[in-house]
């Protein structure tokens, strides 16, 4: 796998599409605070760390937020940086998602955090993904 960030997006993307309650993939530390991060936001219920069924390590179990109406919490998720094409912004170059209404996941110098907490303390960083 090339891009495991881009597969846990896709992962989120594609459980929300069947309406799964829940998910659970690989773990690495930056995933799992990417999805602390849609935690605190609002977007997903819960993330918890949980040995593997097969004794080979960690995973991540993510228990999904679903609307009155059925649909997900998460209308759009989408991988900005990639293995491709890093995308660097400075802190007056923070993107505004959705008017901001959603949100952006920068990896800063002080960690991961969204766009208008690195946007407080006046960082940049590189986008991860944008999240509405």
């Amino acid at each position: 796998m090339t891009d495991p960030i881009a597969d846990m997006l896709t992962r989120i993307r594609n459980a929300q599409a069947v309406s799964k309650p829940e998910l659970v993939l690989p773990y690495s530390n930056i995933k799992f605070a990417i999805g602390n991060i849609l935690k605190e936001e609002g977007y997903i219920k819960d993330i918890d760390k949980v040995e593997s069924k097969y004794g080979n390590g960690w995973e991540i179990k993510i228990l999904l937020k679903y609307k009155p109406s059925k649909k997900g919490a998460i209308t759009n998720i989408k991988r900005v940086s990639k293995s491709g094409r890093r995308v660097y912004v400075t802190r007056e170059e923070l993107p505004r998602v959705l008017n901001n209404l959603g949100i952006a996941i920068v990896s800063t110098s002080k960690g991961l955090m969204t766009n208008k907490n690195a946007r407080k303390l006046g960082l940049g960083g590189e986008v991860i993904c944008e999240v509405y």
